[in-house]
C-alpha cells in the first residue's frame, strides 16, 4: 500500500514500518509512542466506528498526542492502513496437531473467516501489493505447510493458497455487503427468512426455473450463514473449500 505519490507503492517505507520492533535495534528505553501503539489505537477506532471514522487526527486524539506526532511515526494514512491490517491479522492458528491437510486448511480458513468477522473493515483496506508484513507472511506460511505436505509443488501450493485466501475474502465481503445492504427501519438486517419470503412471489419457475428450484430447496434447510458453535465453517464457505480440497487431493494423487 504505502504512500501514493504517482510513483507507485514505497515498499521500503512499508517494510520499515511493518517490521518495526521485529528486528534488533539499539538498546535503551522504548519510546512512549510507537508504530504498534498507533496501530492499536487506529484499530480500536475502526472496530468501534468503522473505517470512515479513521483519520490521523482521530488517532492522535485517542492517544493524547498531536497529529504531527503521529505523522512523525507513520507518514500517511495509507501506510497506517497497511500497518493496521497486519497488526489486526495477529498470529495465525497453530496447525501442527491437525489430523491431515484438510483439517489444517479447514482450521486456517475458519480462523481467517473469524478475523474478517471481528474486523470487517479489513475487507475495505486496498491491496496495492502482496502482503509483506510479519503477521500476513506468517498466515501464508501456515497455509503453505499443509498444502506442500499434500503433495503440491511449491508454485502450485502458492497458487492454491492465493485461491483459498480469495475465496474466504470474497465470501466474507459478500456476506458483509448483504448484511449491510438490507436494513429494516430499526436498523437491523433482514433475516434470510424474511428475504426468502419476499422473493417467493417474484421468482417465477417459468422465467427462472433453476433459481426457483434452488430457492424452494433452500426454504426447507436452515441457513448456514453463520458458523456453527463447534467451529464448523458456514455452509456458503464450506462447500467451495471442500470441493477445492477434493481437487487438490485428486491432483496430488494423480487421479
Amino acid at each position: 500500500m504505502a504512500t501514493r505519490d504517482g510513483k507507485g507503492p514505497d515498499l521500503q517505507r512499508s517494510l520499515a514500518l511493518l517490521w518495526a520492533g521485529r528486528t534488533p535495534g539499539r538498546r535503551g528505553p522504548r519510546a512512549r509512542l510507537s508504530v504498534e501503539h498507533i496501530a492499536q489505537a487506529a484499530i480500536q477506532v475502526a472496530d468501534t466506528d468503522g473505517l470512515d471514522a479513521l483519520s490521523m487526527q482521530r488517532v492522535a486524539s485517542e492517544l493524547g498526542y498531536s497529529t504531527m506526532s503521529i505523522y512523525n511515526h507513520i507518514a500517511s494514512k495509507d501506510l497506517l492502513l497497511e500497518v493496521m491490517a497486519d497488526v489486526a491479522a495477529a498470529k495465525p492458528p497453530e496447525l501442527d496437531d491437525a489430523t491431515d491437510f484438510r483439517d489444517a486448511v479447514h482450521r486456517w480458513v475458519g480462523a481467517l473467516w473469524a478475523g474478517f468477522r471481528t474486523h470487517p473493515w479489513l475487507l475495505r483496506v486496498p491491496l496495492d501489493h502482496s502482503p509483506i508484513g510479519p503477521n500476513h507472511l506468517a498466515w501464508l506460511d501456515r497455509l503453505l505447510r499443509p498444502l506442500l505436505k499434500a503433495g503440491l509443488a511449491p508454485a502450485e501450493a502458492r497458487a492454491a493458497a492465493l485461491h483459498l485466501t480469495a475465496v474466504v475474502r470474497g465470501t466474507a465481503q459478500i456476506s458483509l455487503d448483504m448484511n449491510s445492504a438490507h436494513k429494516t427501519k430499526g436498523g437491523l438486517p433482514h433475516t434470510e427468512t424474511e428475504l426468502s419470503l419476499a422473493l417467493n412471489d417474484l421468482i417465477d419457475p417459468v422465467g427462472y426455473p433453476a433459481l426457483a428450484a434452488v430457492h424452494a430447496a433452500e426454504a426447507t434447510v436452515p441457513s448456514g450463514h453463520d458458523a456453527a458453535d463447534d467451529g464448523a465453517l458456514p455452509a456458503e464457505l464450506a462447500f467451495g473449500v471442500d470441493r477445492f480440497l477434493d481437487g487438490i487431493d485428486a491432483w496430488a494423487s494423480g487421479d
